[in-house]
């Protein structure tokens, strides 16, 4: 093969460009490393800001006190329904609107997209949304966390947009001609080819379910339906009122230790489960988010 001869410019280009994705990296990678190391970390590392970038002291008292609460297991465990309902509801709603829409041979579908269009600039508001949910008699339940939400029109667009631009109408055509029904063409053809903006849609859905906190504020009232971010808020508020109560200065200092090493803990707890799902859909990412975005 013969040996390709960069220029003087493209030379200086490609160091200028490594460098400052370096820095990029560093910028964003370092605090996420400092808040894992400082969650591993004991108390005193991290008072005294001895944590730089390894753990100091090695220690799992932060994750210990984060788990000696039941309610962050039942928190766990709401939130993970929440999502999974929440998700496939949405990713239902979502392709149930975005293909026939993707179909030039659908009637009045420019206006129909008016229609959508027009609620990503001009919506109720919470007053509104809160009173809608009332009448339906779905608060404090799981429907008022999954059902208000139930379709992102700009998702929509964009998963409208993924059909238009690589799932060709020949093959459509050929498959009804075959006597392939609407259903069935859907479910074996236009889905698995779909693969890539569904993984899209999937890990947008899931991540706005997970972090969630607004809407339970409002619609939830027990605390056995409380997602997994509202008891950590809890959790951080409860322990800062009893370290302002505090008024031996030893133990105040070990509270503010504490409420420390219990912050980061917090952050890598509620992050877990988001980091586990993105390396199983990381490989579709960047096709259905580009192929999804192109025209509208």
């Amino acid at each position: 093969m013969k040996k390709i001869l960069r220029s003087k410019d493209d030379l200086i280009f490609n160091i200028i460009n490594y460098t400052l994705l370096g820095l990029a990296l560093i910028i964003f990678l370092y605090p996420l490393i400092f808040i894992v190391s400082s969650s591993f970390s004991s108390v005193d590392a991290v008072v005294t800001g001895r944590v730089r970038l390894l753990p100091v002291e090695f220690s799992l008292d932060g994750y210990k006190a984060v788990f000696q609460s039941s309610k962050i297991w039942t928190g766990y465990l709401n939130s993970f329904l929440y999502m999974t309902v929440g998700t496939a509801i949405n990713i239902f709603v979502t392709l149930l609107a975005a293909y026939p829409l993707s179909r030039k041979d659908l009637k009045g579908r420019n206006v129909i997209m008016m229609f959508f269009t027009f609620t990503m600039i001009f919506n109720g508001g919470i007053v509104p949304t809160y009173l809608v949910v009332s009448k339906l008699d779905i608060l404090d339940s799981i429907w008022a966390m999954v059902l208000p939400g139930a379709m992102s029109v700009y998702f929509m667009i964009i998963a409208k947009t993924f059909f238009q631009e690589t799932i060709p109408v020949e093959l459509q055509e050929a498959a009804q001609m075959e006597g392939c029904s609407t259903p069935k063409l859907i479910w074996h053809v236009i889905l698995p080819l779909s693969r890539a903006i569904i993984a899209v849609l999937v890990l947008f859905y899931a991540i706005s379910h997970w972090n969630s906190y607004f809407d339970a504020l409002m619609y939830l009232n027990t605390e056995d339906k409380q997602p997994l971010q509202i008891v950590l808020r809890e959790i951080l508020i409860r322990n800062q009122q009893n370290a302002s109560m505090m008024k031996d200065a030893v133990l105040l200092e070990k509270s503010e230790g504490l409420k420390q090493l219990l912050k980061y803990a917090l952050i890598v707890v509620s992050s877990l489960p988001v980091l586990c799902i993105y390396p199983f859909v990381q490989k579709y990412f960047v096709k259905g988010v580009m192929i999804g975005s192109v025209k509208g």
